[in-house]
């Protein structure tokens, strides 16, 4: 198996400015393999859900070669709920619930077959559940990618701190740079957060774009101005998809071709964003992709001629 995606498979009720939808499919697992479907051929998901997720989901999932053995359903149990009120802005969110369910002991189990994945993406989960996938690999994936959120910071700074030593490229907001860093200047925490164990950071900035941090090198990509914004729940989720699918595809982990996967995750949140839960991936095409990776070409394509 090229790539293995681990997180969450669950529920949300989203209320936006735009509307509101109840008990839509969500969970970061979700959105990252759907978003690495449009990439890769096939991928192995690692999550758990209750047997109250809708099986025509999970038939969707693998017609997108996306594969379940990882994948625990545990009986008479309830998946993983969240709910959540978007204020006008679409740039800060109250959360409203939040139901562990089956995620209060969620103990991974990596299939045989994912054993020498060559890219692994952790999505936001608990940092001991993030290390007890690598720790089960036997092999040493050729990049780990993760994925986490200030609620960790504030519960289990220690145990993400051990976490971030085994990984290569860590996502996260930029009030949660600043947060894990102790520093304003996304510039000065980018260098502290690298002193952790990541080689490379990546700032996600919503409606403003993503910044990428290599050691002295700095890579900014532009958000799409979108017309209407209807439900942003899972476009960091499906740009952190687009972006390791699009590694997984190429297998260069180089700084230049992490550049175009910037693009293209920022391309794939673009998407998610235009309709409530996944629906928007659901229906996708490739020609639509493509079409909008230019948009984003063309968003920093300039000539310019300095006049000395």
């Amino acid at each position: 198996m090229n790539l293995v995606e681990v997180g969450t498979v669950a529920f949300d009720s989203i209320e936006t400015p735009f509307g509101k939808r109840d008990k839509v499919v969500g969970g970061a697992a979700t959105y990252i393999s759907l978003a690495a479907s449009f990439f890769v051929k096939e991928s192995g998901l690692i999550s758990v859900i209750g047997d109250d997720f809708p099986k025509d989901m999970l038939s969707n999932m693998e017609n997108k070669g996306i594969d379940l053995q990882g994948l625990q359903i545990k009986e008479g149990e309830k998946s993983f709920f969240w709910s959540g009120k978007y204020h006008y802005d679409m740039n800060s969110r109250d959360t409203l619930i939040t139901d562990l369910n089956v995620l209060a002991d969620f103990d991974p189990v990596v299939p045989t077959d994912y054993h020498n994945c060559e890219f692994l993406m952790l999505g936001n989960l608990a940092p001991s559940v993030q290390m007890s996938v690598i720790d089960q690999l036997p092999t040493r994936p050729k990049l780990v990618v993760l994925d986490t959120m200030n609620f960790w910071m504030d519960i289990a700074l220690d145990e993400l701190h051990a976490v971030l030593k085994k990984i290569d490229v860590l996502t996260i907001n930029d009030e949660e740079a600043r947060q894990l860093s102790g520093e304003h200047s996304l510039v000065k925490a980018a260098r502290k957060i690298c002193d952790m164990g990541p080689r490379i950071l990546i700032v996600k900035k919503g409606e403003h774009g993503a910044l990428l941090f290599h050691g002295d090198r700095v890579f900014f990509s532009p958000a799409l101005p979108l017309e209407e914004v209807v439900d942003p729940t899972g476009a960091g989720d499906t740009f952190a998809g687009g972006f390791i699918g699009y590694l997984a595809s190429t297998k260069d982990i180089s700084f230049d071709n992490m550049k175009r996967a910037i693009i293209v995750g920022s391309a794939m949140a673009s998407f998610a964003c235009e309709k409530f839960g996944p629906e928007r991936l659901l229906e996708l095409t490739k020609d639509e992709i493509d079409t909008r990776v230019r948009e984003f070409i063309n968003l920093t394509e300039v000539d310019i001629e300095l006049v000395s």
